[in-house]
């Protein structure tokens, strides 16, 4: 392939596609390829797909809309979990070329051999049974944090979700591999890395091919923290059935785990949690929750929250509503249950009408925004660090202190990628908090 020619990324979805996205582009760079932003005129567009919601399919032909209005020659490539599950839907997709399931997406430079457009996609697809294979991936340039991944696959059968049909049963990286990618990392100058996978805390099933755990998450935490360089590591997601307590105290004292859990929850009803065959009930959360602030009172909490899932009575709904509105968490990220083919939810009663869903996902974001303003009003007068992002935002450069709040100064690109000692001072109209440098000192090496 010519050294001219160039390909652009779009990745929907969640901070496992992001890490495998900079992965897979990588590879077509190590091919002599040019990757240019997806705004850009390019000779190849791909599209890391998601199937979380409900609405990936209009997202996903819009687009591909998009790509082509800037190049209507192109040569269009779907990948990603959308493209695992529903492969001839986009495959028929005017405009799209090749189709790559969860496991040809890792050789996707292989499945070209011209740039030709197809009359109809070409698929790749393979049987999720066989995505029984490891692939290490890490994002890098893309931001400031990387997102490094560290397992894939599930083997929860949560009854709304499709990702074990889509990504296959949970494997795991090896340790050493892991603390390679974390010291690559390190030596590009990245300072924060984001911990993800499909379900982290299952963490070391599948390291060695088999379903024997070799090393476990507390050991992945222990063996990361060592790594030179690396002045924050966050856990991004991971089930309260799997948060041990042996982690909460190891993170409450350690050299570069920072106090950010995000734990989802989905219900706060133990009938609906039953329903969705979730492997905890509400008294575990609770307990999570209480262990975590017990050791880092100033912990940022994040829950993730379905509501509409079949059988939530108004009743049921206020159950969870009033439960997380009483519980010390930080922020919500509220998801409008949806209806996903090859689900046992699909086919259960007490189906909520779509005007109730929307009715009670507006209620639990508003309580989000109430449950972030009070964490961030707890955090005033505290002094922190804060790692400022790349972007310059209407003049304003923004940053993430270690436990999750959100502040910003004017732009000053000196300021990309360092952290600096701040005294958080106020909240601006937008949410977002101001602060004032500290005099001794303000940056941190």
């Amino acid at each position: 392939m010519s050294a001219q020619k160039k390909v652009a990324f779009y990745t929907l979805g969640c901070k496992l596609n992001f890490s495998e996205t900079s992965t897979i582009a990588r590879s077509f760079q190590h091919e002599g390829f040019e990757r240019v932003g997806f705004e850009e005129v390019a000779d190849i567009y791909v599209i890391n797909t998601c199937s979380v919601t409900d609405n990936a399919d209009k997202r996903f032909k819009t687009i591909v809309k998009s790509a082509l209005k800037l190049n209507e020659k192109a040569f269009l490539i779907a990948i990603g979990c959308y493209a695992q599950l529903k492969p001839k839907e986009l495959a028929a997709v005017d405009g799209v070329d090749l189709v790559l399931g969860a496991t040809e997406k890792f050789k996707v430079t292989n499945y070209i051999n011209d740039l030709s457009k197809n009359d109809m996609g070409e698929v790749h697809s393979c049987e999720i049974e066989d995505a029984n294979f490891y692939v290490g991936s890490y994002s890098f340039g893309d931001r400031t944090r990387a997102f490094l991944k560290v397992q894939d696959g599930c083997d929860y059968k949560c009854t709304y979700c499709t990702i074990p049909l889509a990504r296959g049963i949970s494997r795991s990286d090896t340790l050493e591999n892991i603390l390679e990618n974390a010291r690559e990392i390190s030596e590009k100058g990245i300072k924060e890395i984001v911990l993800t996978g499909v379900n982290i805390g299952d963490y070391g099933k599948g390291e060695l091919g088999n379903k024997k755990h070799e090393h476990t998450f507390f050991d992945l935490v222990k063996a990361l923290d060592t790594v030179e360089g690396i002045h924050r590591f966050r856990i991004s997601s991971i089930e309260p059935n799997l948060l041990q307590q042996e982690t909460i105290d190891f993170v409450a004292e350690s050299r570069s785990f920072v106090p950010h859990f995000h734990i989802p929850l989905q219900s706060g009803s133990d009938a609906l949690l039953k329903l969705m065959k979730r492997r905890y009930l509400r008294d575990t959360y609770t307990n999570r929750v209480e262990a975590i602030k017990s050791k880092m009172p100033n912990a940022c909490i994040g829950v993730d929250v379905i509501i509409g899932f079949p059988g939530e009575t108004d009743e049921l709904f206020l159950e969870t509503y009033n439960y997380l509105n009483e519980l010390d968490i930080s922020y919500l990220h509220v998801f409008t249950y949806s209806e996903r083919p090859n689900t046992e939810a699909v086919k259960m009663e007490g189906v909520v009408l779509q005007n109730v869903r929307n009715k009670r996902s507006k209620m639990l974001r508003g309580l989000s925004v109430k449950k972030r303003r009070a964490f961030y009003e707890s955090q005033l007068g505290n002094n922190l660090t804060v790692l400022f992002e790349s972007e310059n935002k209407d003049g304003f450069i923004h940053g993430f202190t270690e436990n999750y709040v959100k502040v910003k100064t004017p732009w000053n690109p000196e300021l990309v990628n360092t952290l600096h000692k701040i005294t958080l001072t106020g909240i601006y109209e937008d949410g977002i908090v101001r602060f004032d440098w500290q005099k001794q000192p303000t940056f941190v090496d």
